[in-house]
């Protein structure tokens, strides 16, 4: 039986983060894994916190009755409270256990909110650069991804959200920290968005869901504070998991969190609930959530990130590679020297140094690098860069 046409065009165009993790696998086949600098994945090398182990080992000797069966498919309520109160200490919005559902990752959570609120043709604003599975997730469930440009400093541009909704959009993405950008969304342009939404609601009758994915949000450097979106728009929430600040990727684990005064709350999260199950996530791993219900006010090392993102910085701008500095997550996004970025990334791939083309997250002419590796990598890839940079004239 052969695949649906769908899917199979869907391969075709694949993803440009899977196509560089699966070239750079052969190439460290063939010239050693020490000697490919491997900086297209943003699969964090930094170990889970200490308390994440301390949690792991308590459990693992006085296991709970019952503690890896089904549960609500909300998820455990004592979570659900954990999480509604850390949410609550840092927005200063009074979460509940009943604005919380938990579920298997940010992937997870995005999944279950837009087959919830999505009808065919309804129209979702993403802002490029973006994370890449942002298009596939919308197309799962029937809607349209409508791509709009963001500024030079890599924040939604508000003039083309205004023109871009009409009375089909039901929702707005945003990602801050940004993965691929590194940038982290001011509380004016937030407050301007935020405003800008509510008088189209207005103008079309509708409402239009802000979907905040804060993957990154506790990845913050240089001392900034996080600018809750929640703060400017009641029709919004959060989709987010602890894959990066708990340092959790393959756990797959996240919650959703509704904005408590969000229009329709109630019955927003019982679609959730029903979607996390027919979705066939079910609900969230139940070890998991035994564990991170304990850890809500706890990250890992973000000096640590900063550090690398400190050295890199400053190396690549020396060699002058055009760049704006990251202020979260694990990223950055410099300029190709090349109008063809995946021809720069081609280059680079011949040094042995593995990076994404800009136009797999929407923005040609760009290129990301992932620094949450090992500070070898970060050294061992500086020869690559800099060949590179000499031979298309920045330095």
């Amino acid at each position: 039986m052969s695949i649906s046409e769908k899917i199979r065009k869907s391969m075709a165009e694949g993803s440009w983060i899977r196509k560089m993790f699966e070239e750079g696998a052969i190439l460290k086949q063939r010239y050693g894994e020490e000697n490919v600098f491997d900086l297209s994945l943003g699969n964090p090398v930094i170990e889970p916190p200490a308390e994440f182990r301390q949690e792991l080992r308590r459990l693992a000797k006085q296991p709970l009755a019952g503690m890896h069966r089904y549960m609500s498919n909300a998820g455990y309520a004592e979570t659900r409270v954990a999480v509604a109160e850390q949410l609550s200490l840092e927005t200063g919005i009074k979460f509940t256990l009943n604005d919380i559902v938990m579920t298997c990752g940010a992937a997870g959570a995005l999944n279950v909110v837009l087959k919830t609120i999505l009808n065919a043709g309804d129209e979702v604003i993403i802002f490029a650069p973006y994370f890449a599975e942002y298009v596939h997730y919308i197309d799962n469930h029937y809607g349209v991804a409508r791509i709009l440009p963001t500024d030079e400093q890599f924040a939604p541009r508000l003039d083309a959200l205004e023109n871009a909704i009409n009375e089909k959009t039901k929702a707005v993405i945003i990602n801050s920290p940004n993965n691929p950008s590194g940038a982290v969304y001011s509380k004016e342009r937030l407050h301007g968005l935020g405003e800008l939404l509510s008088k189209k609601e207005a103008q079309y009758g509708i409402k239009i869901l802000l979907i905040s994915d804060e993957a990154y949000r506790k990845i913050i450097y240089d001392g900034l504070k996080y600018p809750f979106p929640l703060h400017h728009h009641t029709q919004s929430l959060i989709a987010t998991s602890h894959s990066k600040d708990l340092a959790l990727p393959g756990e797959r684990i996240g919650y959703i969190a509704i904005h408590p005064e969000c229009h329709q709350r109630e019955e927003l999260m019982n679609g959730f609930i029903h979607c996390n199950r027919t979705l066939g996530f079910v609900n969230a791993s139940a070890l998991m959530q035994h564990i991170v219900r304990h850890l809500q006010g706890v990250t890992v090392s973000v000096a640590e990130y900063q550090q690398k993102r400190d050295f890199l910085y400053q190396h690549l701008t020396e060699m002058g590679y055009s760049l704006v500095k990251p202020q979260g997550a694990f990223y950055m996004f410099p300029r190709s020297p090349l109008e063809d970025d995946v021809a720069f990334v081609r280059e680079l791939q011949h040094l042995k140094v593995l990076t994404v083309p800009g136009r797999g997250f929407g923005t040609p002419g760009y290129f990301r690098i992932a620094y949450c590796v090992h500070d070898e990598v970060l050294e061992g890839s500086l020869a690559g860069f800099r060949k590179a940079a000499q031979k298309f004239g920045l330095v």
